[in-house]
């Protein structure tokens, strides 16, 4: 192994287009020029996907990550050969869900052994992932599960806008019920710390309100804002923090959209995701901010209806690597 950081990618759910973005994107002289891949998958699926693309690529079981060797065309693939040979592409299977499971399970215990330095994610399917009897609503949960982590945000990044959620995967009216000062404040610590350890010292951040135009003052809602957001953001500023808001979510996502601030911080799942899907799915990475290994993944999901057509991009995948390198890199260099 090199110098690089040493990424574990997990295959995702092996019904979907993960092994078919794993595949070109781990080809990728510059993914090869920024880290050291290991996949935590099935390397059956993945010569299957490689044939899918016509691609020429070495398919390499190894037993632990410093077996891995690094060269042109060589996929390096801790084997779990927990998928049957003959899983359909692009249907539910209780067994891909499963095996999804158990590559986030391994991934996590080589990351908190030290022995790689990121995870970079392909997608799961939850409906899978639930049929398989592993309940939790995504990644992002399931990896808290896993590394012992009490709370964790979930940040999407792309080319032109950064996004941080203070709720996710729960309905509205329990998000809003969920969003208080304390977990406001602790969300934006998270995406100032993390924009900090990428290299961006002193980041902007803008934080949405939860009712049209931030509450406008009363005229909507039931004062939210002025008991929910306001005394995060002012304790927040008393510390230094570059942080503004309540903002109406709508004004906040064109003002970052041109590039006045680094980060927002969305009230909810659907506040956060629409504007993103609309700026940069293509290039959009989704980061798990709050646990004790650097994880990120594509800002897609499994794909069924084109799983196994070969016609999957592997632009988010791509991405997504490169930013786990980056943070990988950044995080050694502190500790170093």
């Amino acid at each position: 192994m090199t110098g690089l950081p040493v990424v574990a990618v997990t295959m995702g759910d092996g019904a979907g287009i993960g092994p078919e973005v794993i595949v070109p994107a781990l080809l990728e002289p510059a993914t090869q020029s920024r880290c050291n891949p290991v996949v935590i998958g099935d390397a059956k699926r993945l010569a299957q996907a490689a044939a899918l693309l016509g691609s020429t690529a070495e398919i390499v079981t190894v037993a632990t990550v410093a077996d891995a060797r690094q060269l042109p065309g060589r996929i390096n693939v801790i084997d779990l050969d927990l998928l049957p040979d003959d899983l359909p592409w692009g249907q539910l299977s209780a067994a891909a869900g499963h095996a999804a499971y158990e590559y986030i399970r391994v991934a996590s215990e080589l990351a908190v052994r030290g022995e790689v330095q990121a995870i970079c994610t392909a997608p799961l399917n939850k409906e899978a992932l639930h049929a398989a009897g592993h309940v939790f609503p995504g990644h992002t949960e399931l990896l808290a599960h896993l590394t012992g982590t009490e709370e964790v945000s979930m940040m999407l990044s792309t080319p032109k806008l950064k996004v941080i959620h203070v709720t996710t995967h729960i309905g509205l009216i329990d998000a809003v019920r969920r969003i208080e000062p304390g977990l406001v404040e602790r969300t934006v610590r998270r995406g100032h710390d993390a924009l900090v350890r990428a290299g961006n010292p002193d980041p902007k951040i803008g934080v949405c309100g939860i009712n049209p135009h931030a509450g406008e003052n009363g005229l909507f809602g039931y004062g939210e804002e002025e008991k929910k957001i306001i005394p995060a953001v002012e304790k927040l500023v008393a510390d230094g923090i570059d942080v503004h808001g309540p903002l109406p979510a709508d004004t906040a996502f064109f003002l970052a959209g041109r590039g006045d601030y680094d980060l927002i911080v969305a009230m909810y799942h659907d506040q956060g995701h629409g504007p993103v899907k609309v700026l940069g799915i293509e290039a959009g990475v989704n980061i798990t901010v709050g646990l004790p290994v650097i994880r990120t993944s594509v800002d897609h999901g499994t794909a069924f209806d084109i799983a196994g057509k070969g016609i999957a991009e592997a632009g988010s995948m791509v991405e997504a690597l490169r930013q786990a390198a980056e943070l990988a890199s950044s995080t050694t260099t502190v500790k170093g």
